[in-house]
Order: structure tokens, then sequence, then C-alpha cells
């Protein structure tokens, strides 16, 4: 099916498509000036006869203003220059096969490209694909790719969706990290943003009013996915995304921001049967992830295979929440819905989320989410680290310098075995204590306005570290990001040990039993022991014992599970011991 927006090359030469409904005139700027013809509903189109890939070209609207394609496929000058025709048709894969793994086989790395190497390019991240390969990753997550403005940022900001930012390189350098990344087994994923547009560089309330309703997300004006071609070209950013650059899955930013329609199938719903039939088509495993602070179980399955209206799996920040409370102690923000950390870790462990209709004091002092424990365990990504739990913080520290490493070490070894699946960041697997403090590159009033909002939301921050607040909009910022993948010490390299152990171990006992796995049960005692366990797709029982507490525990051991990690327990357990067992 072609798609409905942008520009496409054709035998004749490309074709160029715009949907500018409040626009009374349209020109296709290439060397000379192209009136573009109106069609029904506020479509405009020319076809060039004779016009290569390669070629630039923007939209002039009403004789007033010259804009980017909304739909370009790539902005070798950032957003406000010209857009790129980009042939998709003419990279030459070289993992033909590949057709992805299943869900089951899933264990995340989330990565910044700008800040993963020191070169911070698609190509440089190529040289790191062996070690994730053999660290026990099989699935490499991008935050955000849609351009963006400026050369720096998160990508959370992006506006132009279909054009991956030219400050990590062309879109063949991205092919080429993807089609090496299949050659060696893992997947690739990437998050995407489909809840509102950055605030630099989007045109589209000019010429497509009715992209926008009057309602706001926190970050800019709600998407009206009412009208017909605002869903359109969500879904077919999607489709682009998993076909042009054959990306293994997605992940859905902020998704209770994304405007629902009472009564009528969402925007979600339509992505996830569209990329089903994709999937269908191809005998790809194609994966839909979400974040959603509303915790809508019934928007999930992970056994959904392929999508049909659901998503496979949701992040599980209550269950990141949980872990840091009881590490770090911190309850400020939205960690003071969480004051009973390990009866919470115990119902994560149970059920998936925490928060399962509940009333949220953060939330608004409303019910919050829905029961989740018929969903399958793979349902959930669990994780103690991500871009938005160490950035949003005024320094951008990592956990490791928050906790002690031998509590970190006990939530890791929860984490990587539970049938959960499981999510690092990047650096995360050998201790790295290097920040990722926010940054982005504004200019002018909007660079003003981040660093008063900055100051505004962490002004107990700028109080107590003054100057050592990083500025989100210097250089530096950035680089203070940028992983050191030298020089490691021999703790981060016992850490990086343990972490391959538990992801050998998961890979040859747990990622086997998990399709047709469910919950069981799991409790938490005073005295910090925390026991759990779940009924695997092969009819064996995964049980769980830990001791999380600084003393040790009195514990008689169970000698009906074959020990998987952790040793026998005994007749008591140290403190943040971690016991694995397997038994009928």
């Amino acid at each position: 099916m072609r798609p409905s927006f942008g520009a496409r090359p054709t035998k004749e030469g490309v074709s160029f498509r715009l949907w500018a409904p409040g626009a009374r005139r349209v020109d296709l700027l290439l060397e000379r000036r192209h009136a573009m013809q109106r069609r029904q509903d506020g479509w405009y189109v020319a076809d060039i006869a004779g016009l290569a890939a390669g070629s630039r070209y923007q939209f002039r609207i009403d004789d007033e203003i010259d804009v980017p394609d909304p739909a370009s496929a790539f902005q070798p000058e950032d957003v406000f220059g010209p857009s790129e025709v980009i042939d998709h048709d003419v990279f030459a894969w070289r993992a033909r096969e590949w057709r992805g793994r299943p869900w089951e086989e899933t264990v995340l790395i989330e990565t910044h490209v700008g800040t993963f190497t020191q070169e911070g390019t698609y190509r440089a991240m190529m040289d790191k694909l062996d070690h994730l390969a053999a660290t026990g990753i099989t699935a490499l997550e991008l935050m955000p790719l849609a351009d963006f403005a400026g050369r720096r940022g998160w990508g959370y900001d992006g506006v132009l969706w279909y054009a991956p930012d030219s400050a990590y390189g062309r879109p063949e350098d991205l092919k080429t990290l993807i089609d090496e990344a299949h050659l060696r087994g893992l997947m690739v994923f990437l998050d995407v943003v489909y809840n509102h547009f950055g605030p630099e560089g989007n045109y589209l309330g000019r010429y497509a009013p009715a992209f926008f309703t009057e309602a706001h997300t926190p970050w800019g004006s709600a998407i009206d996915y009412r009208v017909p071609q605002a869903r359109a070209f969500a879904v077919e950013n999607a489709l682009s995304w998993l076909t042009d650059y054959r990306f293994d899955g997605l992940r859905l930013d902020a998704a209770n921001h994304i405007l629902a329609i009472p009564g009528e199938q969402s925007m979600l719903q339509d992505l996830s049967v569209a990329a089903g039939e994709l999937a269908k088509a191809t005998g790809r495993h194609i994966h839909l992830v979400l974040e959603n602070g509303d915790n809508r179980a019934s928007l999930l399955d992970a056994a959904q295979e392929p999508p049909n209206g659901k998503y496979r799996g949701q992040w599980n920040d209550d269950y990141h929440h949980v872990w840091h409370v009881m590490l770090t102690g911190e309850h400020a923000g939205y960690y003071g819905d969480y004051q009973t950390p390990r009866v919470d870790l115990a119902r994560a462990l149970a059920s998936g989320f925490v928060y399962q209709g509940e009333i949220s004091e953060f939330w608004g002092k409303k019910p919050r989410g829905e029961p989740s424990g018929t969903l399958p365990p793979a349902t959930f990504v669990n994780f103690l680290q991500n871009h938005d739990q160490i950035g949003n913080r005024p320094l951008g520290e990592r956990l490791e310098s928050l906790a002690p490493p031998q509590q970190i070490e006990a939530a890791l070894a929860v984490t990587l075995l539970a049938p959960m699946v499981p999510m690092l960041f990047q650096g995360e697997e050998w201790g790295s204590k290097v920040p990722f403090p926010f940054f982005c590159d504004f200019q002018g009033g909007l660079a003003d306005a981040v660093r008063r909002g900055r100051r505004q939301e962490y002004a107990w921050a700028y109080d107590k570290y003054g100057d050592d607040v990083p500025d989100p909009l210097d250089p530096a910022t950035l680089q203070s990001a940028v992983l050191d993948w030298t020089g490691h010490t021999p703790e981060q390299n016992a850490r990086l040990a343990l972490v391959r152990e538990l992801l050998a171990l998961r890979r040859k006992a747990i990622m086997p039993r998990l399709n047709g796995a469910s919950f069981g049960g799991a409790e938490a005692a005073d005295n910090g022991l925390l026991t759990a366990h779940w009924l695997m797709g092969d009819g064996a029982a995964l049980r769980l014992t830990a001791n999380l507490s600084d003393k040790d525990i009195a514990h008689s051991s169970d000698s009906a599970g074959t020990p998987l990690w952790g040793g026998a327990t005994g007749d008591r357990l140290p403190p943040w011991s971690v016991v694995w067992q397997l038994g009928a």
C-alpha cells in the first residue's frame, strides 16, 4: 500500500503529497517553483518526472513561508532546512532472512545514540554490538530519532517523525546499524512519540491546524486522532520504521497522553492491527510496547501473536519505583506512592502492576490502573534504571551513585531472572556511574524558557547545589553523559561478569519456559524476607527467595526445588541474598 504522506520515488521521477487543508496555495520548491494541484480533502500533489533520489525540496505555503515536508525522510540541514528525497528500496540488506525473535527471548538495553559512544553516531554503535551480544542482550532499544531542532537532545521533542536525526548520521547509516545487529541475532527497537510534536520546527499548525485539539499534554498541544489524516500520519509512520528500516519493535512514549475517542477504536489499536498485518504478510516477529502511566492492562497481551489491537508489553514504572524507594529511601514526587516497598514489590512480582485500581496520591488522588494478574508475566518490562528515572534528576545520577553495590546486585539478580522481560540502561551492565542529565539544543527564547522551567521545577536542587546543577543547554552537559568504555575498574568488571552470568542462566533456564507462563504469588515479611513463585510454560514452578534486608534471616530451605542461582538456602539467609529454584 502506498503511503499517503511524503515524497516517494516512482519509475518516472518523484511523487509529492502534502495534506494542507489550511493553505490556499502550495508550491513545491526544487530548482524552480512548481504549483501543486489541490485535490479533495485538502491534499496537494505534484509528480515531477526525471527527478532523482537525493534531490532536496521544500513547500511554500501561500507565498508566505517555506517549510520542510512533515513526512520528510531526511533533513541534512536540520528541521528548518530542505527535505531530501530518499529511496528506501535501494539499500542492500545483508540479513535478508532475518524475521526477528519471539518476545520471550527479549532482553532489552535502552540507549541514546549521541552518548552511547564518544563519536555519538549510528556507525560508532556498530563497534559495540558484539559486546551487547556477548553480555546476553538480545534487543537494542534506541531513544527517539525523529528529527528535532538542534544537534543535541533526548529525542522526545521530535517534529519530523519520519526523518532520523542527521546529528547521528544518514538513513543508510541507521539501516546499516540495524542490519549489523540482525546479523548478530540482536533485535532493534525504536522509541517513538505520538502524543505531541516538539516546540521548535513544527509547522503543521500553519497549514493543517486540524492536526491539533484545544487540549494540551505536558509538552504541547494534543494531536486530534479523530481526524483520519492525523491518525494515518501516526500509523503510517510506525509502519515506515518497521518496513523502511526493519526495526523489530516500537516503544510508544507516554501513551496515556494520546487522545482516545470514547466508544471508538483508538489510534493505538489501529497501529497494533496494522503492525500485525505487516507481521503476517512478512512472517516477522513485530513487538509493540507501551509506556502508559494509566496502567491499562486491557491494552496488553504478550501472548497475542501477531499483534491485533493489543500491545506486547509495557514499561512497568511501578516495579522501578518500589526498588528505588527500597534502595535509596527517597519518597519525593511519585515515590511517595510507595510507602511499603517490599510489600509493593511482592505485588509487582505476583501480578504485574502495583496500582491496579487503587487510589494514587500522586496521580491526583484518583484510582489508577486495572487488574493485571491474568496477563502473562512477560507482558511487563521491568527495569531498575532508564533515561527518565536517571535524567529527570537534577544531577542525572545513576542508581550506582545512590545505593550500595550489594543491594543493587540483589536487585539485578531478581530482575534479570524473573519471568518478566528485563531492561538495562546503557552502561548499567558494568555499573557505570556516568550521569545522564537532561540536555537539549534550543535557541533564543525557548532556550531561556527551558532554563527557567528547570530552575522552577528543581528550585531545591539549585539552592543546594548551585552551579553544580548541569545547564541543559551547555554542550558540556551532553559530553558528561557519554559512556566511558575504557579503563573499567575491577568492581565494574565483576559487575559485568555477574550480569553475563545471570543472562546466560536466563537464556538457558528461563527463556525456554516463558511461553505459557503465569503468575503465582508472592509474600513480603516484616523482616525483609521475600518469596515468590510462577508457573512456567512447561509446568515447572520457578521460585524466588530473597533477603532484602541488612540482617541475617532464619529461613528453612525448600528442598523441593533444584537450585538455579544463589546456592542452597540453608537455615539462614545472609543480607541481600537472592536464591532461585526450579521445581515441580
